[in-house]
């Protein structure tokens, strides 16, 4: 017999579900949507660098020598450096990045942070994803940008996360929004097993059960519409041809199956992936630099996958990570986790070059970088500008916009 407990706890693979009303429209078998009016068929790609990416090993101020001072092992070395201008550069692996940047396609923000910053993940992911470094909010900024623009609830795609779960950023009210690890395993668990997805059947259709509940019903709509969704999403996307050649790394499938759902315009507002993890706390530059490889890379390939299709300028693309490291390298050749770190905004309607001041290593805070660009400005500056959306409900208060866009 299968108990409401381990279906309610391990029967729902791949499949992210944020919020209660209206879940997964019934309209699965829909045409192409053209995309939310007011906003030009726009699409926002975020790449979350999780775990912490460190950002002076990423941006390298190589004009300085405090960052040698405090860096001698794991510093990345002059000669290395993809300089921009003569005080800082690309680390050395992300060449690719550094020639779409030398297009004029990716902008730097440099010092992003917050007041007050907190080290840990749980707490840094959390103020990141709500756009809140004081409260606890239920719902992300984006979550609450699709409710604001109020995405169509006939269409299972208005957002998607390529990831295992949903991210607290997508978290709405009104709107939902599915996670999809990889089209192969997108679906629920139970149906993989013909004795479970009979027995699920049995159980959701049961009305003499000692435990009742009025939301079963419900759960019951959500296997339905989700069975079918993972079903449909295969068929929407299946005509699109990937023109590019990706790496065979997480990220870059995570990319090429956004490029799909963009190309095959879905009516996809907003896709989240994610890469990592950054938590260089031993033996830095190894993990680092692979890491900013494969991003630099995948991203590139990206970018050309959607020029091939005419969706280059359809596209912007942000990164965050949840805080940036310490100044001074630790006893294991890596870093410990800090404050303030620049972030990537991708695309061929980005205006390029660098944004903002980059932190200074000699007024340091306790050890931790000063931030010199309040990470709510760049959100303001992707709603306003990019999507052409007031902030108003979305991102409390009110922060400069940034000329990237």
């Amino acid at each position: 017999m299968l108990k409401r407990k381990g279906f309610l706890l391990g029967a729902v693979g791949g499949l992210g579900i944020a919020s209660t009303k209206n879940v997964f429209a019934a309209a699965l078998g829909q045409a192409p949507l053209a995309g939310l009016p007011g906003s030009n068929d726009r699409v926002l790609v975020i790449v979350n660098l999780q775990g912490g990416n460190d950002g002076l090993n990423c941006v390298v101020p190589h004009g300085s020598s405090d960052y040698y001072r405090y860096r001698p092992q794991i510093g990345v070395a002059k000669s290395e450096v993809l300089a921009i201008d003569a005080n800082v550069g690309f680390n050395p692996q992300m060449g690719s990045l550094k020639g779409m940047y030398d297009k004029g396609m990716v902008a730097v923000v440099q010092g992003v942070g917050y007041p007050n910053p907190d080290h840990s993940h749980f707490r840094g992911t959390q103020i990141w994803q709500t756009a809140d470094p004081v409260g606890y909010g239920t719902t992300g900024w984006l979550g609450r940008y699709l409710d604001a623009v109020e995405a169509p609830n006939a269409n299972l795609f208005n957002a998607v996360a390529i990831s295992d779960v949903l991210p607290e950023a997508l978290i709405a009210q009104k709107t939902d929004v599915p996670a999809i690890s990889n089209l192969a395993t997108y679906g629920l668990a139970s149906d993989k097993n013909t004795a479970t997805s009979a027995a699920f059947a049995s159980l959701s259709g049961a009305t003499g059960e000692r435990f009742t509940s009025p939301y079963m019903s419900h759960v019951s709509e959500i296997v339905d519409h989700a069975r079918r969704g993972s079903q449909e999403l295969p068929k929407l996307i299946a005509g699109y041809k990937t023109q590019a050649s990706y790496p065979a790394t997480q990220l870059g499938r995570s990319l090429a199956l956004a490029a799909q759902i963009v190309g095959s315009k879905l009516g996809t507002r907003i896709i989240y992936v994610q890469h990592g993890s950054f938590d260089t706390h031993t033996g830095q530059r190894a993990a680092q630099d692979r890491l900013l490889g494969e991003f630099s890379n995948a991203m590139a390939a990206f970018y050309d996958d959607l020029a091939a299709h005419g969706n280059e300028k359809r596209v912007l693309t942000m990164t965050f990570s949840e805080f940036g490291r310490r100044v001074g390298e630790n006893a294991s050749r890596g870093t410990d986790h800090g404050t303030a770190s620049p972030l990537f905004v991708v695309g061929a309607n980005v205006k390029g070059g660098l944004y903002g001041q980059a932190p200074s290593l000699t007024d340091l805070d306790n050890g931790d970088l000063k931030f010199t660009t309040d990470f709510r400005s760049v959100y303001t500056t992707v709603l306003e500008k990019w999507f052409d959306r007031p902030t108003a409900g979305i991102v409390a208060g009110t922060f400069p916009t940034i000329g990237f866009a």
